[in-house]
């Protein structure tokens, strides 16, 4: 309730703000006859539009979970980043068709002092709330509210060249409205274009941050009866709500009361210091003593191929003459199974007497 509060807030400030220089620049704009700053003015309606798009989807995002949706509506903040995007991009399009006709049917420029201290002011005004407004994004980690700040601080820079020309006019009637308008434009899809793919990325499904799963790895692998852990993956379903699973190596002769005793507290820890639900996943370890020459000759096999990452999970099932191991194998790699098939038939010749089971893993996290 507290990030909604934030988000709410920082949103309805955007707007009243933009409100406000919406309504002086579009005047100015047809006092001045100047297509720069009326374009600037629609620009800034567009994020009038973004921010009560935020606002809305953050309500809808916030909505408790239900048995059609049982991770909740967080996704949707996303879909009003999206949204948020496409407005700014069709904003840029338009203003890309009034400038080019500026170009060819270019009217008298009518600045004065008064318009070129608004839009000073405008320029101000809009360093400020883009600022503010990423600051807050970032701090409740809010795809909407970060998009809304870079427009605002981009809309700043785009003022600031109308600024120049609007000087340019009132000093020496040099006529660049155009041109500057183009320039404008530009910069506006550029923007959208970047808010869009950054977007979309989360949306498919982006690789997780590094930063992030080295602490939980960390945190997992601080506890003494944890021989490494492996497999992280981290489920995205909106900024307040990450699921995880992970793999963890033990002992083999652990008992299931302590591997559960283990595996709650690691979960409960993990919940407390960032919020992410962790379910856990058991390898048992018994790559020691009369198994350690096998697994060995495998660590040998895989030194072999440079787009093979890791080998875990290993465990030799004597009663069945089975053996297990995971493979992570780079993205890079064009014949995955052809890795997986040519150390197989390896370690068969090796040891003829065991059956291999070998599953290949995504190379999901670092």
């Amino acid at each position: 309730m507290e990030r909604e509060k934030k988000i709410i807030k920082t949103s309805v400030l955007g707007i009243t703000v933009n409100v406000i220089l919406v309504v002086f620049k579009i005047i100015v704009g047809f006092i001045a006859n100047s297509i720069a700053i009326i374009l600037d003015g629609i620009n800034n309606l567009t994020d009038v539009i973004s921010s009560t798009v935020t606002i809305i989807g953050t309500k809808l995002a916030n909505k408790a979970p239900d048995k059609e949706h049982p991770y909740g509506h967080g996704r949707i903040e996303y879909l009003a980043a999206l949204i948020v995007s496409e407005i700014v991009l069709i904003a840029g399009l338009i203003a890309i068709k009034e400038s080019i006709e500026k170009i060819i049917n270019p009217a008298e420029m009518n600045y004065s002092i008064v318009s070129m201290v608004i839009i000073f002011v405008a320029v101000t005004a809009k360093l400020f709330l883009g600022s503010f407004v990423k600051k807050i994004g970032r701090s409740v980690n809010s795809q909407s509210l970060i998009a809304s700040g870079e427009d605002a601080f981009m809309d700043a820079v785009l003022s600031f060249t109308t600024l120049i020309s609007a000087i340019l006019s009132y000093i020496w009637g040099l006529n660049i409205e155009g041109f500057l308008g183009i320039v404008i434009s530009i910069f506006i899809i550029k923007s959208a274009v970047g808010m869009l793919k950054e977007t979309v990325s989360i949306m498919i499904g982006s690789r997780a941050d590094k930063e992030i799963t080295d602490k939980i790895k960390e945190k997992v692998c601080s506890y003494s009866e944890v021989q490494g852990a492996y497999d992280l993956t981290l489920h995205n379903y909106g900024p307040s709500k990450t699921i995880a699973t992970v793999h963890i190596q033990v002992r083999d002769d652990m008992r299931a009361d302590e591997i559960h005793i283990l595996t709650r507290q690691i979960s409960m820890d993990i919940f407390n210091e960032y919020g992410i639900v962790l379910t856990i996943g058991i390898y048992a370890a018994n790559d020691k003593g009369v198994y350690k020459d096998i697994k060995e000759y495998l660590v040998g096999i895989v030194s072999e191929y440079k787009h093979l990452k890791q080998i875990h999970g290993f465990y030799v099932d004597e009663k069945n003459s089975n053996i297990y191991f995971d493979l992570i194998i780079d993205f890079d790699s064009k014949d995955q199974e052809g890795i997986r098939n040519e150390i197989i038939n390896k370690l068969e010749q090796k040891y003829p007497k065991y059956k291999f089971n070998v599953i290949l893993d995504a190379d999901f996290s670092d």
